[in-house]
């Protein structure tokens, strides 16, 4: 998972992040076996290097307090609610495959899928 933003965070900020994409992940279902692999990786446009050295100021968001601590939450939810999204978004759009020695797997039916979500409280429509 990758997650980009055009906050300006310092790297531990940046790996806090990061780490809230498994939690948006867990949300769509998966539980992290120990072989399923996901990576986690954040990164900020933010605070690019001028081209004088001697003019650069940079912008970092204070981790704490008023100054950074109810905006970073607001970051770590967004993180979560998006990863979440684009994991329900790659079910939708997913193809019928078919694999090795002619495994194959059906694409999910929309229409079933969004009344399970229904059933389950997760969508209003």
């Amino acid at each position: 998972m990758l997650v980009a933003t055009d906050a300006p965070l310092l790297p531990h900020q940046l790996r806090r992040l990061a780490e809230r994409a498994g939690m948006g992940l867990a949300r769509g279902g998966s539980h992290a076996a120990n072989t399923s692999g996901e990576q986690m990786l954040a990164f900020s446009t933010a605070n690019r290097l001028p081209t004088r050295a001697s003019s650069f100021a940079p912008t970092v968001l204070v981790d704490g307090g008023d100054a950074g601590g109810p905006v970073l939450s607001h970051l770590f939810r967004a993180t979560i609610e998006a990863t979440e999204e684009a994991v329900v978004n790659a079910i939708v759009a997913a193809h019928p495959v078919t694999g090795r020695d002619g495994n194959s797997l059906p694409a999910i039916p929309v229409d079933r899928m969004l009344g399970v979500l229904r059933d389950a409280g997760r969508i209003l429509r």
